[in-house]
């Protein structure tokens, strides 16, 4: 599976839903899959493009489910910012990145950073690589701390 393009459904769904607020996690997923599917930018088997569709539910959901303790988490290693000021692209990168730090086990911390940044580098601004890293890094100091609450 390809958990890069798995991860830019992931910021793609949320921010779908953060933009149409009467959008559901199913309906934004569903969307995004489908050009997936459609475009067969990856060239992709079915099976791989289920594999990623799977990943993708669970994930936003994971995200949604969390979203109110992730925001928190985040306010307190955003330095000057409030999470409700941020763009709404990092703030979605930041979430998806909190949520596999501390909910997830199942891909490295430094992984789940450098993935970050490169989607910040993608969907963000000039500067949203480096304001991505230095968020996540001050989160990954007290990630020892921030597991066990979880």
């Amino acid at each position: 599976m390809k958990r890069r393009l798995a991860r830019e459904i992931v910021v793609q769904s949320l921010y779908h839903m953060e933009m149409n607020e009467e959008a559901t996690a199913a309906s934004a997923v569903d969307m995004l899959v489908d050009e997936v599917k459609e475009e067969n930018e990856i060239e992709a088997d079915a099976a791989d493009v289920h594999r990623i569709d799977e990943y993708v539910r669970e994930m936003v959901q994971g995200v949604l489910e969390r979203k109110s303790a992730i925001d928190d988490m985040l306010q307190h290693y955003l330095t000057g910012w409030q999470v409700d000021r941020l763009s709404r692209v990092d703030r979605q990168i930041l979430r998806l990145a909190c949520y596999e730090l501390v909910f997830r086990d199942d891909v490295p911390p430094k992984a789940i950073i450098n993935e970050a940044i490169e989607l910040a580098k993608h969907f963000g601004t000039d500067e949203s690589g480096k304001f991505v890293n230095g968020v996540l890094g001050r989160l990954l100091q007290a990630l020892d701390e921030l597991k066990p609450k979880a």
